[in-house]
């Protein structure tokens, strides 16, 4: 075995992954306790002396990988993130590019590629975007035909939530959040239009219960979806295996009967 395979296996192996994996979430912990100036003041050297060798350990992490792999590495998504994200940290954080050190928490969006239940996840919403945009195109259009409605009918009065379709957009917004729509928007609306309720009742009902649902059922699909695949992967390649080791075995099988064949041939020669 050459020492490229030596280091592939090393580095891809379940064990050093689950260790990367638990890095990750330790550098997130002490990227979050440089924030409190108290932590910060009695221990910031410790913390950045640690935050060097974890940086260090996700850098060797990509090169063995580019070893092993070579420029397939660069084939893979979830390979390209890493790097993408493990680079911003290797940027110098001086002078303008002072906001690149802020940018290290991005280090612990590597779970999103280290642990294989959320590269399902992602990779679901990934596949659910092009139904999403449909549904994105429909909600738009309810809200443009709602926020003319809602300017020409509420605007004059209330200025500040309907003055015109930016502000009537953002208000139907929050209104379909249900964040203090009744009191804060609706009854305060009523009271000058009585009947206001007749807009405002069915715009909830379509845009909070009802559009809003297709987008949960749509990447409920794509996870189900995307979970089924996975499997079908797994048992393609488990029955690949297993065809393989019953290959053998037939293989096996014939030699030991040549062998008892020659066996007997030479008994009853002699």
């Amino acid at each position: 075995m050459s020492l490229r395979d030596k280091v592939g296996r090393l580095v891809m192996a379940p064990r050093v992954q689950k260790w990367i994996m638990v890095l990750i979430i330790f550098n997130a912990v002490t990227l979050g306790l440089e924030t409190s100036p108290l932590i910060q003041g009695s221990f910031g050297s410790v913390l950045s002396i640690i935050d060097g060798l974890v940086l260090s350990v996700f850098v060797t992490e990509l090169a063995a990988k580019l070893i092993y792999k070579g420029w397939r590495f660069f084939k893979d998504g979830w390979n390209v993130f890493d790097f993408i994200v493990v680079g911003i940290a290797l940027v110098p954080s001086a002078g303008p590019l002072t906001v690149l050190r802020a940018l290290r928490i991005l280090r612990a969006l590597r779970l999103l590629s280290v642990v294989p239940q959320m590269r399902v996840v992602i990779q679901a919403l990934l596949s659910a975007l092009p139904a999403m945009t449909s549904v994105v195109a429909l909600i738009a259009l309810i809200f443009y035909v709602g926020a003319v409605l809602a300017t020409n009918l509420f605007g004059p009065q209330f200025d500040g939530w309907f003055g015109h379709i930016g502000r009537s957009m953002y208000t139907l917004f929050q209104i379909m959040t249900l964040e203090s729509w009744s009191m804060g928007i609706v009854r305060p609306v009523m009271e000058v239009f009585p009947l206001a309720w007749i807009f405002f009742i069915p715009f909830i009902l379509i845009t909070s219960f009802a559009v809003i649902n297709l987008f949960i059922g749509i990447i409920v699909d794509a996870v189900q979806l995307q979970r089924e695949s996975v499997d079908k992967r797994q048992g393609s390649g488990a029955s690949t295996i297993d065809g393989k080791l019953n290959l053998v075995e037939k293989e096996l099988a014939e030699i030991r009967k040549l062998l008892n064949s020659k066996e007997q041939k030479s008994s009853t020669g002699t």
